[in-house]
């Protein structure tokens, strides 16, 4: 439609010029243009004369039924009922066509568990790589977290403490062989280890120590010593954790990059850039002097005792993606906390290696807070596990759901739709009624809406795609054509928000057309199934971009 506008402007005024097309209020039409204020200042022309000039010319192509001038110069445009139909089918451009993307998220420490942030990034990091795969892109998703590092040390003292001394034989009685207790085990092992470390000098010597050692077990590929035992067991336990914790939530495994790894490549990156004299010496540590006229503060890449720090180990990981991927465009997706820390990487990386200029993004995201106050915020306290927000959520849900097979469809559609329907980089509020409800602005309130969409069809016989528009059709029918523009709108701007906020209204019109018309037994029964099947299909094919399946019972 743009396009075919944006030809008619070149015929008419010899002017090549971007068409913005947006859907007004129904009464004024389907499709409206303020392209003709955009040419008034180049053709020297008042916009209102420019804007009867196209609508002249668009009244003779049969694809509109009626086109208007309103104020200074809006065209609005009144489609038929065969291209409105046609727009309900139409496939989403692919804008990230013939681009290699790296996108990282998640990005799990092991040796921890995961948080609620770590369960909102990882989620809303599978919907934007959704959203990028519908896009075209060639895309990889990735994570990156620690395995060495002094969290790592203070864990295995914890875990040495529990053991009664280096017994890794002892590792398989003490702790079951579910991941998620595993994981929890060591958990319990890092706090023993932390509190330890603050409140006791010796102990607190002791595990600077055993952090050098542990970087060792890399450098020596040392795995023969009980410590190094202990050590490299719970690490795997580690990496279980985080698959069968991406399982349990449904989404995409990512090719995760140890930071023992990364700190090997950004040593040998920091030596050459020694050399080139773009990092300094300072008192025994090598660091990144910051630009205060471009608000860059300085940086330290490796400690005064020779270790790396996570400004070595982030270069390194974008280098290893760089070799591995040979990346066009690369997301990266933290907190808001990370922001400021992440400018000074960017702008080492690209000092370093200039063509990687440009083809880096930041996305941050705010923090999830609990809204409710009560039992949500009282059982969770200030730091929460990923596996307690799923728990509580899933109680919940089991009180309104009757069918157990599908609490667990309900539970983590009602946890991935609060978390997508919030703008990226703002916090999140989190009230578990809000989230589960049948009735708001919920994932089970569209899992509710699909279902009882397929129990309207149960009830009718054959249908097939509409062929025309009936009046009492035209409000739905419209709704349901701009799916493409809101799904192409968020995968341009990576915000599936505008797929949520669309869903929403799209639900909340069928429920004013089935109010006002019937469907089974009706005369115009195959025809009005055939705009419920399309109704249906619309929420599905939505939900799927959010990884929300869409129960055909519920």
């Amino acid at each position: 439609m743009d396009i075919k506008i944006s030809q008619l402007v070149k015929d008419l005024f010899d002017v090549e010029i971007h068409v913005d097309l947006t859907r007004p209020d129904s009464q004024f039409g389907d499709y409206a243009t303020n392209v003709a204020m955009q040419l008034a200042k180049p053709l020297g022309k008042n916009p209102r004369d420019i804007a009867e000039e196209i609508a002249a010319k668009l009244r003779t192509d049969e694809d509109f039924t009626e086109v208007s001038v309103a104020g200074p110069g809006f065209i609005n445009i009144r489609l038929n009922d065969a291209v409105l139909l046609a727009l309900t089918r139409r496939s989403p451009q692919t804008v990230y066509a013939g681009q290699k993307i790296v996108f990282e998220y998640s990005c799990p420490n092991a040796f921890k568990e995961l948080h609620t942030g770590h369960l909102y990034q990882t989620v809303f990091g599978d919907i934007a790589s959704r959203l990028m795969l519908v896009g075209g892109a060639d895309l990889q998703r990735t994570s990156f977290g620690g395995d060495v590092g002094l969290h790592v040390a203070k864990c295995l003292w914890g875990m040495v403490a529990e053991l009664d001394g280096e017994h890794p034989e002892k590792l398989d009685a003490v702790v079951d062989t579910d991941p998620f207790a595993r994981s929890r085990w060591i958990s319990g092992c890092y706090v023993r280890g932390a509190k330890a470390y603050e409140e006791n000098t010796v102990v607190k010597a002791d595990i600077d120590e055993l952090n050098k050692t542990i970087y060792g077990f890399h450098s020596a590929d040392e795995h023969a010593s009980p410590l190094a035992q202990i050590y490299w067991t719970t690490r795997q336990w580690s990496f279980d954790y985080f698959d069968a914790f991406y399982a349990l939530i449904d989404v995409e495994p990512m090719r995760y990059y140890p930071e023992s790894q990364t700190a090997t490549v950004g040593m040998k990156v920091v030596e050459e850039q020694l050399e080139k004299g773009l990092l300094k010496k300072s008192d025994g540590a090598v660091i990144f002097e910051g630009d205060e006229s471009k608000h860059l503060h300085t940086r330290v890449f490796v400690t005064s005792k020779g270790l790396p720090t996570y400004e070595t180990k982030d270069i390194g990981v974008i280098w290893m993606e760089k070799q591995e991927y040979d990346f066009d465009h690369r997301y990266l997706l933290t907190g808001n906390d990370q922001k400021e820390y992440m400018r000074v990487v960017y702008a080492a990386a690209e000092a370093f290696r200039p063509e990687l200029a440009g083809t880096m993004t930041h996305l941050t995201n705010g923090t999830v807070k609990f809204a409710d106050g009560k039992k949500m915020s009282s059982r969770l306290g200030n730091v929460t596990r990923a596996l307690d927000v799923m728990d509580i959520v899933r109680e919940k849900v089991s009180e309104l759901v009757d069918d157990k097979a599908l609490i667990d469809m309900v539970t983590l559609g009602a946890i991935k739709y609060a978390f997508a329907r919030y703008r990226l980089g703002g916090d999140i509020s989190f009230d578990i009624e809000e989230t589960v409800s049948l009735q708001g602005n919920s994932g089970p309130y569209l899992q509710y809406a699909h279902a009882r969409a397929r129990r309207i069809l149960e009830k009718t016989g054959s249908h097939a795609f509409p062929q025309i528009v009936r009046d009492e059709d035209r409000a739905l029918v419209r709704k349901l054509s701009e799916y493409t523009d809101v799904l192409e709108l968020a995968v341009r701007t990576l915000e599936p928000h505008h797929i949520c906020n669309y869903l929403f209204e799209l639900a909340q019109e069928f429920n004013r057309y089935y109010e006002q018309n019937h469907v089974a037994g009706n005369e115009h029964e195959a025809h009005r199934a055939g705009i419920v099947a399309l109704y249906a299909d619309t929420l599905a094919a939505g939900l799927a971009i959010l990884g929300i399946d869409a129960p055909s019972k519920m």
